[in-house]
């Protein structure tokens, strides 16, 4: 199984049900987009006058950049085949790529805030909900999840549903039988270019010529990211003192010392 989600940019309108559902399914600050919809063009393109929308989101990709950057120590943890009830276990950081269904998660108790997998992602699909901060950072990395708890009770991801138009179709990429996967027979392509090829599960389909064009002359990431997983970790590092500091009462010149040296450290590695 490997979830995927195709979105026909023939049938989107641009209403933004998709972000406002997302955002009311799993409690998501305004300031912060689990999707999005932007408006693209119109604009010439080599196909001539082009206008669509681009709805965006995580793309839960083959071979995800997220994923190996986070520094967070790794656990043993088992996962569950969902259909057969197979088990597998496996080492994970705080963000892992579920090896049953293909989907990227994230351990939101275990996430330190340090932003590598945000910076790592080429589509910007991650961010730092400063609202999620607890007493050991100061907020956890999130993204979409596909909905992963209401397709386990068997409904669709809450954006799907919500498609007044049904743009999005979600769905098992390796079942030949489904409607995704008739989507890709027919042309459906992930955003991608000859410096991000990373694999997206997550698709775009348009009959249009110039729409398609227009959409990955404007969105397909042209580089991929570089993240200094140093420099995160000893961000998470500082947070993590200062707050252990001010717990114990450590306020004299030791304490002082040593939120300084790693404040210090933090900015030499930029």
């Amino acid at each position: 199984m490997r979830y995927g989600m195709v979105i026909d940019i023939d049938r989107c309108v641009g209403c933004h049900a998709c972000v406002i559902s997302c955002k009311a399914e799993w409690e998501v600050p305004t300031k912060y987009d689990r999707n999005w919809v932007h408006r693209l063009g119109p604009a010439q393109t080599s196909q001539g006058l082009a206008y669509t929308y681009y709805p965006g989101l995580c793309n839960h990709c083959e071979t995800p950049t997220c994923v190996p950057v986070c520094p967070v120590e790794k656990v043993r943890m088992t996962m569950q085949d969902a259909k057969t009830g197979e088990t597998k276990t496996m080492e994970v950081a705080a963000t892992w790529k579920d090896p049953f269904n293909g989907t990227v998660q994230i351990d939101y108790e275990r996430c330190i805030g340090c932003g590598a997998c945000a910076t790592a992602c080429p589509y910007h699909a991650r961010y730092i909900n400063t609202e999620l901060a607890d007493e050991t950072c100061l907020g956890k990395a999130d993204k979409c999840t596909y909905c992963m708890p209401r397709v386990a009770e068997g409904l669709e991801p809450a954006c799907v549903q919500t498609c007044l138009a049904r743009a999005r179709i979600f769905g098992d990429l390796d079942d030949p039988a489904s409607e995704i996967s008739q989507y890709v027979k027919k042309g459906a392509v992930g955003l991608t270019s000859p410096a991000v090829q990373i694999g997206p599960n997550g698709m775009y389909y348009g009959s249009k010529k110039a729409d398609m064009e227009l959409l990955m002359t404007t969105s397909a990431p042209k580089e991929m990211p570089k993240v200094v997983t140093r420099r995160a970790a000893l961000e998470a590092m500082r947070l993590t003192a200062k707050q252990q500091i001010k717990e114990v009462g450590l306020l004299g010149l030791a304490g002082a010392l040593v939120a300084k040296s790693l404040s210090s450290e933090g900015e030499d590695s930029k």
